[in-house]
């Protein structure tokens, strides 16, 4: 009798590949696309996001402790009893995306612009506070 040898990760590879061609269950039909890119340009951090067919007063924006937090609603329309629709994929609803920050920011000094569908959002970095460590004294 031969022995096979048995791949266990390759089992999960295989489920999610699975998974990803039921139209039902793809990953991207789950939620909102809120894909971020963050990258240093000079002294900042710059964190973009598309978020397409949004008012700016729907967007929030906030930084806590080293992430960025960016949550909204996109409204949701009233449709017409009349329409048949064939595909509905564009999401509607709350959202909310929060993005680690590999530095610490002034939080003050955050500004955020939305233009043409992206959210642009500007960070200055600041030093890493040396305070953070704190040697405490071991009574006998």
């Amino acid at each position: 009798m031969s022995l096979i040898k048995w791949e266990p990760f390759e089992e999960f590879d295989r489920v999610f590949r699975d998974m990803s061609t039921l139209p039902s269950l793809k990953m991207s039909n789950m939620n909102f696309d809120l894909a971020c890119d963050v990258y240093e340009d000079g002294d900042n951090l710059v964190a973009e996001m598309n978020l397409p067919g949004l008012d700016a007063d729907s967007i929030d924006v906030e930084i806590e402790e080293n992430h960025l937090r960016v949550s909204g609603k996109r409204e949701e329309i009233q449709e017409k009893k009349e329409k048949n629709h064939y595909t509905k994929e564009i999401k509607r609803g709350s959202f909310e995306r929060l993005v680690p920050l590999p530095n610490p920011v002034k939080k003050d000094a955050v500004e955020a612009e939305y233009s043409e569908g992206v959210l642009k959002v500007t960070m200055p970095k600041r030093e890493a506070s040396e305070d953070k460590r704190i040697k405490v004294k071991v009574k006998k």
